[in-house]
């Protein structure tokens, strides 16, 4: 467990999503702000990047990681959540694993998965926002799901033990996901759209198939996908995904339900990028200025709203990162 004031028993963290600047010239040690004994899933590309860029920042980060001397490289899920007692969870390091927001780095070469995966890919969408070869993205006016490609990897990844990942797809993609994998999908970071209208948040038939393969869906912190994108509004940022676990629990109950905080270290780059390219996007994402996010400092305090709205500490501890561990046993390979 991390250090913490006395008194503080908050849970440890499992964050299935963060991103920073996809550059070798990140500063990996941002990701401290981060409790000791926290997973952090880490972005390391989306539809921009290549094979050859998505090795290179992979060997960056790992690199980086390593010297910095507060994370562990995940290999397997005892790395990523080790036990109490346990010598790895003694160490109180940051278990430090990847994914990938979008398909097209595998440059249509699905042995590409074994080869991120060996690196410690542990998370894969098949799209992101828009349609590609693997399926069709959550802004497209034409949803016609998963391709043939897609559904081919889909199966792969369940061959290989990565996450098979909804979030960024459309609704039938989502859907598709969930009627083709073995095992359980995830949603790494959506949000459900009955709370907040926005086509990045996923429907509650999406939702009801990632429970049913007994998967996880993880809520995120992202302002315009809460209706809270005001640049002082961290507070309501925090009770808003209070709601969304709310209704998820009552929906789909609390054993699917976990934390994909989407929070972007990049920030900046991406607001610079959403201004300069916002065709690529589209106006659910252009219309509320600049993008705020829920950083990590903030997110720790989700632990006391949830305990204030009546969640026990065992639920608590299953949202914060239980529910994503267990289906990562189920999922994952060494």
């Amino acid at each position: 467990m991390p250090h913490q004031p006395e008194g503080n028993t908050r849970p440890r963290l499992w964050e299935q999503h963060c991103c920073l600047p996809l550059l070798p010239t990140a500063d990996l040690g941002e990701l401290g702000r981060y409790p000791l004994g926290s997973y952090l899933s880490v972005n390391v590309g989306f539809t921009p990047q290549s094979t050859r860029d998505v090795l290179e920042l992979m060997d960056v980060f790992r690199r980086d990681a390593l010297a910095d001397g507060r994370f562990r490289l995940v290999k397997s899920i005892a790395d990523a959540w080790p036990e109490p007692g346990t010598e790895a969870a003694d160490e109180e390091l940051i278990a430090l694993a990847f994914d990938l927001e979008d398909s097209d780095p595998l440059e249509g070469d699905l042995d590409n998965v074994e080869v991120f995966h060996d690196l410690g890919l542990r998370s894969l969408l098949p799209t992101y926002n828009r349609a590609n070869a693997a399926g069709c993205g959550c802004l497209d006016t034409e949803d016609t799901g998963l391709t043939g490609y897609g559904r081919d990897l889909i199966r792969k990844l369940n061959e290989t033990g990565v996450f098979a990942d909804g979030s960024h797809c459309s609704a039938r993609t989502g859907l598709d996901i969930a009627e083709i994998t073995t095992v359980p999908m995830i949603y790494s970071h959506s949000n459900f759209r009955a709370l907040w209208e926005h086509p990045r948040n996923i429907t509650d038939d999406q939702a009801r198939a990632c429970a049913a393969t007994g998967g996880v869906i993880g809520l995120n912190g992202v302002g315009i996908f809460l209706g809270h994108n005001g640049i002082d509004e961290n507070p309501q940022r925090v009770e808003a995904i209070a709601d969304h676990i709310v209704y998820g629990a009552e929906l789909v109950g609390i054993e699917h339900i976990g934390i994909g905080s989407d929070y972007s270290f990049d920030a900046d780059d991406f607001n610079d990028m959403l201004a300069a390219n916002p065709g690529n996007y589209s106006e659910e994402y252009t219309r509320y200025g600049q993008l705020q996010w829920t950083p990590p400092e903030d997110l720790l305090g989700l632990d006391a709203v949830l305990a204030r709205r009546g969640f026990s500490e065992t639920e608590r501890e299953a949202v914060f990162g239980g529910n994503f561990a267990r289906v990562a046993r189920q999922v994952w390979r060494d």
